[in-house]
């Protein structure tokens, strides 16, 4: 394989990850991070979490989670309560209009991708592993904060 497989195939990765986010935000009018955010909630036994749950299951700081909370607000797919037992700290709910979000959209890369990785053999797995630790060293990307998703358009150099 030459090298110039390689640059395609990452490109082939980062096109597909942005086709992607580009129709969900068109089709269901909500971002990747927004619908990651509902589905959490909606895996929660309450439908319940607080900011900083989501925005630690998510990796994403405070000031990105208060601005996927209130536009998902805004859209009536969460609803912010306060804590009975403690009246400093607040609750998201995923809604109803959420939850009916959620369910229907269809499977993301990530998911998809999961499932398939799940099903490799150990040895196969290592391999794949070994061979992207290859690539992020060679790109230098070591030090990149990795969200525990995948969404185009974020600030990937640390500062």
């Amino acid at each position: 394989m030459q090298y110039t497989e390689v640059l395609i195939n990452i490109r082939k990765i980062i096109r597909s990850i942005n086709l992607e986010s580009k129709r969900i935000q068109k089709e269901y009018g909500i971002s990747i991070p927004q619908y990651l955010c509902l589905n959490f909630l909606n895996s929660k036994e309450d439908y319940r979490a607080t900011a900083k749950e989501i925005g630690g299951h998510l990796n994403l700081n405070a000031s990105t989670i208060s601005g996927i909370i209130s536009r998902l607000e805004k859209k009536g797919y969460l609803a912010k309560l306060p804590n009975q037992s403690d009246k400093r700290s607040t609750y998201i709910y995923l809604t109803a209009l959420g939850e009916k979000m959620v369910t229907s959209m269809p499977d993301l890369l990530h998911e998809k991708l999961t499932a398939k990785l799940k099903s490799l053999s150990e040895g196969d797995l290592e391999n794949l592993k070994e061979a992207m630790d290859l690539l992020v060293g060679l790109m230098g990307v070591e030090g990149v904060d990795a969200s525990p998703m995948i969404t185009p358009g974020e600030n990937i150099i640390q500062q």
